[in-house]
């Protein structure tokens, strides 16, 4: 565990940390040349009836196995200890209404606009939310609006980014933000997003931890259909002098994780046809099976093209009624005119004393 700290981020680290607990609890005494098949897989069985969650276990199993091959044992047992099956969650691509009701709401409270900028961000970048959290000011050339992503989830991950108007606007106001908090001469290693903003002290050399409450809050907001007025979802409308019951009201981007963003922005980009290549230099690692998706929502990007074809509005005509006819102003070439047949309707009768006609004259 100490070895691999170099290599992995500091949320990893302290998330193996957290992993190794039950390991150590249950194998701590065993020496590792008696850690065979049937005590791993007891080892299975027994996280599986306390709840676990396939993810889970095997994120234990990994520190596990990691363990084992050091000492040079896990290819004894690797045959016979399986990765429990996983939910692979491609994740979700809001609808028009979902993306402009989202970024709606966010815009609508001053405690929301952190996630409201960060939001702006990753739809527009198709960053990660540790990348966001990450990102430094010495990462970001507002002269050639780029955006630099130095360290990420993979090496796959670091990339340069450039930056529409959207992403540009909401890194304007975020610059202004932290020049009112911490003076108009911004350091490049500070960070975007620092540490503990919102509260007294912000830290600008430490990156912030995360936008969790004003996530869950924005995404799970309804609006009274009375009274109109945003709110948490409850039993009756906040609104003394509404009170209207809307125990049934449901946000549409109720659980809604951020990292869905980048998903969304991924898939917009596949559906302007842009090639793999493109998609992969702008949003780093993508595995194959995103990939394999990506391709199928171009897919179904193109059937909606053509099913509008079908649908009767016609624009430009392409019939060759319209089409082989010439143009007034056009000017037809000799070759055109020349007669390429006999005075008798055929086309080789007498066709070469025609020609030999023309050449004499």
């Amino acid at each position: 565990m100490a070895d691999r700290a170099a290599h992995v981020q500091p949320r990893s680290k302290r998330s193996e940390a957290d992993h190794a607990k039950p390991l150590r609890d249950y194998f701590g005494l065993l020496p590792i040349a008696r850690i065979d098949v049937d005590s791993i897989l007891a080892y299975v069985r027994q996280r599986k009836a306390k709840g676990l969650s396939n993810t889970t276990v095997n994120m234990e199993l990994g520190i596990l196995r990691r363990i084992l091959k050091r000492a040079k044992r896990w290819h004894f047992v690797e045959d016979e200890v399986p990765r429990l099956p996983e939910r692979r969650d491609i994740g979700r691509a809001l609808q028009p209404e979902e993306k402009l009701r989202l970024l709606k709401v966010a815009q609508s409270r001053p405690e929301w606009e952190t996630a409201y900028l960060a939001s702006v961000l990753a739809l527009n970048t198709t960053m990660r939310g540790c990348e966001v959290k990450q990102l430094r000011w010495r990462d970001i050339d507002l002269m050639d609006h780029t955006l630099l992503i130095r360290r990420s989830k993979t090496l796959a991950g670091e990339r340069v980014i450039p930056l529409n108007a959207n992403a540009y606007a909401a890194l304007m106001r975020l610059r202004e933000r932290s020049q009112m908090r911490f003076g108009s001469d911004l350091q490049p290693d500070w960070y975007v997003f620092p540490s503990a903003e919102g509260y007294s002290k912000p830290d600008p050399t430490k990156p912030m931890g995360g936008w969790r409450s004003a996530w869950r809050n924005l995404t799970r907001a309804i609006s009274c259909p009375s009274c109109g007025q945003l709110q948490r979802p409850a039993a009756v409308c906040c609104n003394s002098a509404c009170g209207v019951d809307i125990s049934k009201l449901k946000s549409p981007t109720a659980g809604l994780r951020f990292h869905d963003l980048r998903h969304h922005a991924i898939t917009e980009l596949a559906e302007s046809q842009a090639s793999d290549r493109t998609v992969m230099s702008i949003a780093g690692h993508v595995s194959q099976r995103m990939l394999a998706h990506y391709s199928h929502v171009r897919i179904e990007a193109k059937r909606k093209a053509l099913d509008a074809l079908a649908g009767g509005v016609k624009t430009v005509s392409y019939d060759t009624s319209n089409d082989t006819k010439p143009l007034k102003e056009a000017i037809l070439s000799p070759q055109v005119l020349e007669r390429n047949g006999g005075d008798d309707g055929t086309r080789t009768r007498g066709l070469c004393r025609d020609r030999a006609t023309m050449r004499c004259n």
